[in-house]
C-alpha cells in the first residue's frame, strides 16, 4: 500500500488525444496547487505501454501513478479498453482511474462504471468550470482519498 507522501510525489498519467483538453488539464492542476510530474498518453496504446501493461516495449514507469485521468474516445484503443486492461493487470488492479471526457452517452458511463472506474467526470465546456473540477479531482484523489 502507497502512502501519503508516496501519492503525492507520484505522477499523474493523463490519457487524452486533444492537445487543447491535455494543456487545458495540466493548466487546471497546477492552478490548484498540484505539483505532481505529469505524464500523457495521447493514445490507449502509449498509456498501457507506459503502465507496463503493452506486451510490446515501452517506458515502464515505476513507481506506479496516483491517479490516472482517462479520455474514452481514443485512438488505437479506446478508454473502456485501456480500462479493462488496467482492471485485469496485478500491478495496476488498485490504480484510481477518473474517466474525464466529453462524452454524454450513457453507455459509457455504464461500461465505465462496470469495469470498475473510480469515478465518471463529463468535461465542463466552459474553462473556468473546468478548471474547477479538475482541481477538485486532483485534490480529492492524490489528498483526501486513502489508496490501497
Amino acid at each position: 500500500m502507497a502512502g501519503r507522501s508516496e501519492i503525492l510525489d507520484n505522477p499523474i498519467l493523463l490519457v487524452e488525444d486533444s492537445p487543447d483538453d491535455v494543456e487545458l488539464t495540466i493548466r487546471a492542476l497546477r492552478r490548484n496547487k498540484v505539483e505532481n510530474e505529469i505524464l500523457v498518453a495521447e493514445d490507449g496504446q502509449k498509456a498501457l505501454e507506459i503502465l507496463g501493461i503493452a506486451t510490446e516495449g515501452g517506458v515502464v514507469i515505476d513507481p506506479l501513478p496516483a491517479l490516472v485521468l482517462l479520455d474514452i474516445q481514443l485512438p488505437k484503443l479506446d478508454g473502456h479498453q485501456v480500462l479493462r486492461r488496467i482492471r485485469a493487470d496485478e500491478r495496476t488492479r488498485f490504480l484510481p482511474v477518473v474517466v474525464l471526457t466529453s462524452s454524454v452517452e450513457e453507455r459509457d458511463r455504464a461500461e465505465a462504471y462496470s469495469l470498475g472506474v473510480n469515478s465518471y467526470v463529463q468535461k465542463p465546456i466552459h474553462s473556468e468550470v473546468f478548471t474547477e473540477a479538475v482541481g477538485r479531482l486532483g485534490l480529492y484523489w492524490l489528498v483526501d482519498n486513502k489508496a490501497f
